[in-house]
């Protein structure tokens, strides 16, 4: 049977779908994640060989101002990166097409050390930032697309499944300088292998102007000719007129604020502090502990992949926050009293371990995919590129400074971040709808009560078959 173009959309729920979307998360940020792992628990090693490279230039080590500022503009080179990047949101090709900056950047830094060249190793993570910020809007608008309502929400945690594997793998490997450039290569060519096997978005090519007919494929579910109908008529939505537009002010808000809650959680402080909060605890290999740090933050990854279309996308936010805010508090009260009281860096070791897990119960995965479920697809492009904006751009500032905070304030730098994880969480509790089970539509209705407070150009945007 023929179908007009437009009349149906359609999508697959076989085994075989599932794990290639699982393949396309996986294998596009296990190389984004390389770029993450390494400046978390191994921040002496990139110290110690800009420090190396830096004296065989010049005969003298640099000055611990410039080493920290060195380290600094390291860390945040990946988020300026991401920055450029998450403007640009693409499909399953695009994928492909920008996969070739993995491997530039796979070069530039596998190579750092052996041309004993910090340069090289900071220009290598701003392009495999670049590389991260494209693949976070194609791969959440593809996937976002791809899912069926019922198992949306576990196929989005895939993306920080895929994160948190990749960071984890790093951190094992010790970072670019130790696993070398044959390894960083592999990373990069993994999503050759699986990205394409990922179906193609159907509500994109609904709404593209390409008038060859499709024939449905076995085991596809076709969606209401209605619905497609209105996605064809949707009119796209710039970004600046989800500022402008009352109808889109409020979820791009709720997606910038969500977005803010995970990078300013502090989960970076408390993998900055593990290895320190280790050794002070008398563990005698305290970077195998930081890995087994990593060790819970991906296995509570799964714990939520398996949970979050059961308990929903708020109450898991919700319960995220709370609990990283209780164990922040109770690592505030271990570091400050970690000289005088010795089992107090036993309560330590819990509240790090404690902190990490409810982050990926929430705070982690939830952020990534809610952005497309907030919005129809007329303006999901744009929500989901400032959506990234947002969350580079917070990542960013935490690189930046966090460690001269840190030098401040010492442990007590907790108290900063308990106060933010608390007010995350009143503005989720009052101001971010539950999305699990619902259409786009029927979320995209929900922010759009009482036709009569929008202007004539809002309604355009929704097109003429809107119920409004």
């Amino acid at each position: 049977m023929m179908c007009a173009p437009g009349a149906y959309l359609y999508y697959s729920r076989t085994g075989s779908d599932v794990m290639a979307v699982a393949g396309q998360r996986v294998g596009v940020f296990s190389m984004y994640a390389s770029g993450t792992g390494h400046d978390e628990a191994f921040p002496i090693i990139i110290e110690t060989f800009y420090n190396e490279t830096w004296h065989k230039r010049y005969s003298e080590y640099m000055l611990s101002t410039t080493l920290t500022t060195l380290w600094s503009v390291s860390v945040a080179i990946f988020s300026v990166g991401g920055i450029f990047g998450s403007f640009s949101v693409g499909l399953r090709n695009s994928m492909l097409i920008v996969n070739v900056l993995a491997f530039i950047a796979a070069a530039l830094m596998g190579f750092s050390k052996l041309a004993e060249s910090w340069e090289m190793l900071i220009i290598g993570r701003f392009i495999v930032g670049l590389y991260s910020g494209l693949s976070t809007g194609f791969v959440c608008t593809n996937v976002g697309e791809i899912a069926p309502t019922s198992l949306r929400g576990a196929l989005g945690t895939l993306h920080q499944l895929g994160i948190v594997t990749g960071i984890l793998l790093a951190q094992k490997s010790w970072g670019p300088l130790q696993c070398g450039p044959s390894y960083l290569a592999l990373l990069s060519s993994q999503p050759y292998s699986s990205v394409p096997c990922c179906p193609s978005a159907p509500r994109a090519h609904a709404t593209s102007s390409s008038t060859r007919t499709r024939r449905p494929k076995p085991r596809l579910v076709m969606l209401k000719k209605d619905e497609s109908r209105q996605m064809m008529r949707e009119k796209k939505v710039t970004i600046p007129e989800l500022f402008r537009s009352s109808l889109y002010r409020q979820p791009i808000f709720i997606a910038i604020m969500l977005q803010l809650s995970q990078q300013f959680s502090g989960i970076n402080a408390v993998f900055y502090f593990s290895t320190g909060i280790f050794e002070k605890a008398g563990v005698s290999e305290p970077v195998y502990a930081t890995i087994g740090a990593g060790v819970v933050n991906t296995a509570f990854t799964v714990v939520s992949l398996f949970i979050v279309e059961r308990a929903g996308r708020r109450s898991l936010h919700l319960i995220g926050l709370m609990g990283m805010a209780v164990s922040s508090v109770l690592m505030t009260i271990a570091m400050a009293l970690l000289d005088q009281v010795k089992w107090m860096s036993y309560v330590s070791i819990v509240a790090i371990f404690s902190f990490v897990a409810f982050f990926e119960i929430g705070p982690g995965p939830i952020p990534w995919f809610i952005v497309a479920e907030l919005f129809s697809q007329g303006p999901r492009p744009s929500a989901i590129a400032v959506a990234g904006f947002s969350n580079w751009f917070a990542n960013f500032l935490v690189g930046m400074s966090f460690q001269y905070v840190e030098e401040l304030t010492g442990p007590y730098v907790f108290i900063i971040f308990t106060i933010l994880l608390l007010i995350f969480f009143v503005f989720t509790y009052f101001k971010v709808p539950e999305t699990k089970g619902r259409t786009f539509e029927e979320i995209s209705a929900s922010f759009r009560s009482g036709a009569d407070k929008y202007t004539q150009d809002d309604l355009n945007t929704l097109g003429a078959d809107s119920q409004l």
